[in-house]
């Protein structure tokens, strides 16, 4: 095997699988692609133990790290604890300052604790959560990518996401933002490379963007047409 080849680790956005990333497509002269899937966590498990314990599934030493929306969290979290060729994050924040007011909110009152499982469970709520919209025509589409429905993940998830205390960007960090982002609003979110009309999906819609421009960001952490 080619010893230059940089091993790619995906990581999907909250509840998603990572069929997420199957229309992204790396050179394989250059990439080796490789999914990573959400464990479910332990009784009170912190991020940080978490983010090791997912650690556990990088088989590789020459590697970048990729996460979309709270995934995004989640490989900087992961960042701590391995080197990396590259650090990546799609349609996420880099820090708890870049959150909504609407999760801020729900960090100061511990709303999330009053979400009930029977609304986590369903598909709707989690369409609005990790996509930022309604299932409306594509409940099909969405129970595709929304399979991880266990009550212990989503609760914790969405409390980790709340909670995330990073205040200061990670160095080097590459964020990748959509201008029509719902979920974390653009207008919060600072130092990134913009796509524009990108939404909280775009990962799905705009795979052809991230093929073109994924490879010479993760080889030279920049990319001049962007």
């Amino acid at each position: 095997m080619n010893q230059d080849i940089v091993h790619v680790y995906f990581m999907p956005g909250m509840a998603a699988n990572p069929s997420i990333f199957e229309h992204i497509k790396l050179p394989k002269h250059q990439f080796e692609i490789h999914w990573l899937e959400w464990l479910i966590p332990e009784t009170d498990e912190s991020l940080s133990n978490y983010a090791l314990r997912l650690t556990k599934g990088i088989k590789h030493d020459k590697v970048a790290l990729i996460g979309v929306s709270f995934g995004g969290i989640v490989v900087q979290e992961m960042s701590k604890h391995i080197p990396l060729v590259r650090l990546i994050i799609i349609s996420s924040v880099k820090s708890k300052n870049e959150l909504p007011k609407r999760l801020k909110f729900m960090r100061i009152t511990k709303g999330y604790n009053l979400i009930p499982t029977s609304i986590i469970n369903n598909i709707d709520f989690l369409a609005k959560y990790a996509f930022g919209e309604t299932v409306k025509k594509r409940v099909e589409l969405y129970k595709k990518y929304l399979s991880i429905t266990d009550p212990k993940y989503l609760n914790w998830a969405i409390k980790e996401m709340v909670n995330w205390n990073q205040v200061k960007s990670a160095q080097n960090l590459i964020h990748i933002h959509g201008s029509d982002d719902h979920v974390f609003p653009y207008k919060y979110i600072q130092n990134c490379i913009t796509v524009e009309n990108g939404t909280h999906i775009m990962v799905l819609n705009k795979y052809r963007w991230f093929n073109k421009h994924l490879p010479k960001l993760i080889l030279e952490g920049t990319d001049p047409t962007c």
